[in-house]
């Protein structure tokens, strides 16, 4: 009889609900029958598609979920759900219940993908729910911010669109876009990932290069934050200038806060990058040795290093080689990091 390989599962820390304490340690998510092959994230709920086909929801909205179910799209007024033939918005306020608020059938031809790109173009879980897409512009992954939106095509560019107030689009300004536009400082370089937070975006190279840009208000680029810097103590904030200074190989730093083009971020040790995720204010990057780095807005434990506290500079998640884990893949909900580990 052949011996069980690895084991796999799915952990969680951070945002679990205002009753329970800031800054907890990690939680292994509980399993579902065939095994969790995505996880979807919301700020109050989080929905699970299994290896069956299967979705469940955990949290407020737990079992409340319409049969025949194949994808989902979580927010906190809407669940948009690819279900059966058709996509449907439900509206959360009425506990998918009464029918969807919402519902465009996919015709024979048009193939189901992965969520939130749709036939035609992409689906958001808030009104109008369905947004069209340039027809010449094809999509490998299309990701979602509050605000803005990012695209990547099959041939690794990066096209942004939406409100660009705080540099997330990419572009050099601050003004809006509202149709998909080339980052241009990034063409040339193919990009194997892209990922949107709140107001911030995180794009990873062919290579394993990390870029990124937009907002840095609670250190979620990973760039000297003055916010971050005022609430230290002066010899750490001093102490932490030092280090910035060493591993940006400057003689001075200047507080960044709004980073409109993309920039080239190094992660300790040249590490190189696989997979990234944001958070509303916080980012996570698994390496292709399988470590975990984090940084950001910290204030409800979702950087995973067992305290509330917002970092500006990586930091290897130490939970998973103690345990003697290898990370495979990361998604971050807007207060909270799912995290998908193995057995080494």
């Amino acid at each position: 009889m052949a011996e069980p390989g690895p084991q796999r599962g799915w952990f969680v820390f951070g945002f679990r609900g205002f009753a329970e304490p800031r800054g907890g340690g990690a939680r292994r998510v509980e399993p579902e029958p065939g095994g969790i092959r995505l996880v979807r994230p919301a700020w109050s709920y989080t929905g699970l598609v299994t290896g069956r086909g299967r979705l469940a929801l955990r949290g407020w909205l737990a079992g409340a979920l319409p049969g025949h179910c194949q994808d989902l799209l979580p927010s906190e007024s809407h669940v948009l759900l690819l279900r059966g033939a058709a996509l449907e918005a439900w509206a959360r306020g009425a506990g998918l219940c009464g029918g969807p608020a919402w519902r465009r059938r996919l015709h024979p031809g048009e193939a189901a993908r992965p969520l939130p790109l749709a036939p035609g173009g992409y689906v958001t879980p808030r009104p109008p729910f369905l947004c069209p897409l340039p027809p010449a512009l094809r999509a490998r992954k299309l990701v979602l911010g509050h605000e803005h939106a990012a695209l990547l095509c099959p041939a690794g560019t990066v096209y942004t669109w939406g409100c660009g107030r705080h540099g997330q689009l990419g572009h050099g300004g601050l003004e809006p876009v509202l149709e998909p536009r080339l980052v241009e400082a990034l063409h040339g370089v193919p990009m194997a990932d892209v990922a949107a937070g709140g107001w911030h975006s995180v794009s990873v190279s062919e290579g394993g290069d990390l870029y990124v840009w937009g907002w840095n208000e609670s250190g979620q680029l990973a760039l000297p934050s003055k916010a971050l810097a005022e609430k230290r103590p002066p010899a750490a904030a001093e102490l932490k200038l030092v280090s910035h200074e060493a591993a940006l190989g400057a003689e001075a730093v200047d507080f960044i806060s709004i980073q409109a083009f993309p920039a080239l971020l190094d992660l300790p040790e040249g590490s190189e990058v696989s997979k990234v995720s944001c958070g509303s204010r916080h980012t996570a990057a698994v390496t292709r040795t399988g470590e975990l780095y984090t940084w950001g807005w910290g204030k409800y434990g979702q950087l995973g290093h067992n305290e509330p506290a917002s970092s500006d500079h990586p930091r290897q998640v130490g939970y998973f080689p103690a345990n003697g884990l290898t990370v495979e893949d990361v998604v971050c909900g807007p207060w909270n990091t799912y995290v998908c580990a193995v057995e080494k």
